[in-house]
């Protein structure tokens, strides 16, 4: 399978932004343990702070990823524009959270773009994205 991980928002700050709720270790320095545990998978990575190139990626994913695994950041509590677009696209798309949004700030426990996703996972910190992995195969 073809997937493209997705990740928006200040998710390149992994590792230094607030250790004690999305840990100590970047995306740079996981996505490589992530592809070895799973190399029957082609596993393409992207991060943006913009919401519109994060939805650019998802519109060039159509056709081309067979999924995506997108953590949309704080742009799952604000952003229709993703959600439409994940709802255009014909491929499935499973959003995933490094923290438990349910038990976050009020304004964070609600996400507009998992009501246009296959599936959320929240709260397993990095291995959330191994899960999400596993819920495509």
């Amino acid at each position: 399978m073809n997937i493209l991980i997705l990740n928006g928002p200040n998710l390149n700050l992994l590792g230094k932004r607030e250790p004690e709720i999305y840990g100590n270790i970047s995306f740079d320095a996981y996505l490589p343990q992530l592809c070895k545990r799973y190399p029957q998978h082609e596993i393409t990575y992207f991060q943006s702070n913009h919401e519109g190139i994060l939805i650019d990626k998802l519109q060039e994913a159509d056709g081309r990823f067979d999924a995506v695994v997108m953590n949309p950041g704080a742009y799952a509590h604000t952003s229709i524009a993703i959600a439409d677009c994940i709802r255009a696209i014909s491929i499935p798309v499973i959003e995933v959270h490094i923290s438990d949004i349910s038990k976050r700030e009020p304004y964070r426990r609600h996400s507009f773009t998992a009501e246009a996703c296959v599936n959320c996972i929240t709260g397993l910190g990095l291995e959330g994205y191994a899960k999400a992995i596993e819920a495509l195969e």
